[in-house]
């Protein structure tokens, strides 16, 4: 995987930012704790997401990738109670008023969920579901925010006659690129994509990704990239979270991630991963189910389905400690050095 570069400016001058020192997103300690579960849904959870980069969030189903990615929006579950930090462009959108949370959603950071028929009116035109947001906080005039919607159009590659269309008139993949021009109208920091092509078939999805990575390189947009796909994160990613059962299992740069795991959760994962050159015969599987929010963790969340759990992993939970010659490659794993030096065909 290559570092994707940076392309020169295309645009107007204001679709373009001075690249700030600090993180779009910086998450620290995250614990959030639902009613009636023994254990908590995220578990102390640290990440980062610098400007202009794109950052994958990866795990099974249930592991906490949607509900991290929302406490950018502090659109976490009734009752949840939440201790740690939520940092968007230096502002802990857990500590805010209603009124500064309803500036951070505006503009700040924005949204882009799986099913984009989902995220629209069916009886509202598309261009005002681009304009309505931003004339309704004042944050523009009718005709400036026309005026954006129709640079953004272009910039996702369709044009200004969709503005007086129906969703119902467009392709799916239309829709999602509309889906995604809505959420650059605030010109946001930091952008949100919950498995952004999951209701696309392949060609579409191959464009989304590749609409998504030009747009992060024009606007030096922070792009936080949900997903369960591991090829996917691969192509698309600078740096990679693997998540299981509400804690950070790995992280580290994609490249080297997904050649030189430290977890065996991450190495399972990705033995797992169907391959058209791989050998034929059945597909390997993780064993077992993750754990139950209604039972309590003691150790390692995985040490039940992990080859390598000793008597620590099942007492022990452990702590995230870095590779011996890769500080910003970390595994939470007693036994990551029993991995470490192997090799995986990502």
């Amino acid at each position: 995987m290559k570092q994707m570069k940076q392309m020169k400016q295309t645009g107007p001058a204001h679709a373009m930012r001075p690249t700030p020192s600090a993180d779009t997103l910086d998450i620290r300690g995250l614990r959030v704790t639902l009613p009636g579960t023994a254990r908590p849904v995220l578990d102390g959870v640290d990440l980062t997401v610098a400007a202009g980069e794109t950052v994958a969030l990866v795990g099974e189903s249930g592991s906490g990738k949607t509900i991290t990615s929302r406490s950018a929006l502090r659109l976490l579950p009734p009752g949840a109670v939440v201790e740690g930090t939520v940092r968007v462009d230096g502002q802990d959108v857990l500590a805010m008023d209603t009124d500064r949370l309803r500036g951070v959603r505006a503009g700040t950071v924005a949204m882009v969920f799986q099913d984009p028929r989902a995220a629209v009116n069916p009886l509202r035109r598309i261009g005002d579901f681009l304009t309505e947001s931003v004339i309704l906080t004042g944050a523009m005039s009718r005709t400036q925010a026309t005026a954006r919607a129709v640079e953004l159009l272009r910039a996702v590659g369709l044009d200004d006659s969709l503005l007086r269309k129906y969703p119902g008139q467009v392709s799916g993949g239309m829709l999602q690129r509309v889906v995604i021009a809505a959420a650059l109208m605030g010109d946001p920091v930091l952008l949100l994509a919950d498995e952004p092509t999951t209701a696309l078939d392949v060609s579409s999805q191959a464009e989304v990704i590749a609409l998504l990575t030009t747009l992060r390189e024009r606007f030096g947009t922070g792009l936080l990239f949900v997903t369960h796909d591991l090829d996917l994160a691969a192509a698309i990613s600078d740096r990679v979270y693997v998540m299981y059962a509400g804690r950070i299992a790995e992280s580290g740069p994609a490249e080297v991630l997904f050649t030189r795991p430290r977890h065996p959760y991450t190495a399972a994962l990705l033995a797992s991963t169907p391959r058209m050159e791989g050998p034929r015969g059945r597909l390997a599987a993780i064993e077992g189910q993750p754990p139950d929010l209604r039972e309590p963790l003691h150790g390692c969340a995985f040490a039940a389905r992990c080859p390598l759990a000793t008597e620590v992993c099942d007492q022990q939970a452990p702590l995230p400690s870095a590779a011996p010659d890769r500080p910003d490659h970390r595994a939470a794993c007693h036994h990551s050095d029993l991995l470490e030096g192997s090799a995986v065909d990502a």
